[in-house]
């Protein structure tokens, strides 16, 4: 039977790593920093094409799509890694941005042998998933032949979904069925065939691209501020008394006043410090600008005068 991954570039041997079992913990540690040194340079390489990616995942988001990975193995335990840091960092809905990896969430801990072969099962989660033509489909495979995913991606196409396919070799079926086709050719691993070093590294800086440079053009970010930070534990609180902090120049007792009083909504409590307004005042200023904290801030100035003139009126 002929082998079709033998020739992949992620399935060769690398000569320079045939006696890594007889090198010292440190030697091997060397060699493996140093392979991993080269994967920023490939991925530099892929930027063109990532970036008109994200334009064209940004441009359907911003009408309501979703962004949705799909992936196998560690390829796919690397995407419901990236779905999941969206609400926390960027305060998305849960939905917006999401993860399918093959096999279910048993396949996020332990392997499921075959998930990755069955592509019905791929056509299956798109189709549960009810995709359509304002969602992003994104696969990710470092061999770029995985079924399932090629599976996900020939359906997300047939509903009229923006397709992108991101690979570690050259001139994949992923590629071919991708409407944005990414590559980013990593070559042989220090550990032959095991594609959670160079390319997993690879994948997860292009997801972090993806998602990153998305939710800042949808204005998810405020500056380079996670202003959209769902504070939900100590240290997100602390990171956001910080950022309304520097936003506004009220000290951090005030900061966190604020916050409390809107709710731990940052762009809320900027506002209620900046203009002198109470919470539902900055919520109200805030919708009536398209969420947008930059034009809020800026008319913020005449709705506190307003408000102080209707005080002295009163």
């Amino acid at each position: 039977m002929i082998d079709p991954l033998a020739d992949l570039s992620t399935e060769q041997s690398d000569p320079r790593y045939g006696q890594i079992d007889r090198l010292s913990t440190e030697q091997v540690a060397r060699l493996m920093n140093a392979a991993d040194a080269t994967v920023p340079a490939a991925v530099a390489t892929a930027v063109p094409a990532i970036s008109a990616a994200i334009d064209a995942v940004a441009d359907r988001m911003r009408r309501g799509g979703r962004l949705i990975y799909v992936g196998a193995g560690t390829s796919g335990r690397l995407a419901v890694l990236d779905a999941s840091e969206c609400p926390p960092t960027f305060g998305t809905d849960p939905e917006v941005v999401q993860g399918v990896i093959a096999g279910g969430e048993p396949a996020l801990t332990r392997s499921v042998e075959g998930a990755e072969d069955d592509d019905a099962a791929g056509v299956a989660a798109i189709t549960r998933l009810e995709v359509g033509p304002l969602d992003s489909v994104m696969g990710v495979s470092a061999s770029g032949r995985a079924p399932f995913v090629i599976g996900a991606l020939g359906e997300a196409e047939r509903r009229g979904a923006l397709t992108v396919g991101l690979s570690c070799n050259a001139a994949t079926p992923l590629s071919a069925a991708a409407a944005h086709p990414i590559e980013v050719v990593v070559g042989p691993e220090v550990v032959t065939g095991s594609t959670r070093l160079k390319a997993g590294t690879a994948q997860k800086l292009v997801l972090n691209m993806v998602s990153t440079i998305t939710m800042v053009k949808l204005g998810r970010t405020y500056g380079n501020t996670m202003i959209e930070v769902s504070a939900m534990n100590s240290k997100l609180e602390g990171r956001a008394t910080r950022m309304v902090s520097g936003l506004t120049g009220a000290d951090l007792t005030a900061a966190r006043a604020a916050l409390e009083e809107a709710e731990w909504n940052v762009k809320v409590a900027v506002l209620v410090i900046e203009h002198g307004i109470g919470a539902d005042a900055a919520r109200d200023l805030l919708a009536a600008h398209g969420d947008r904290l930059e034009d809020a801030r800026s008319d913020g100035a005449a709705v506190g005068e307003r408000a102080t003139e209707d005080v002295r009126h009163a």
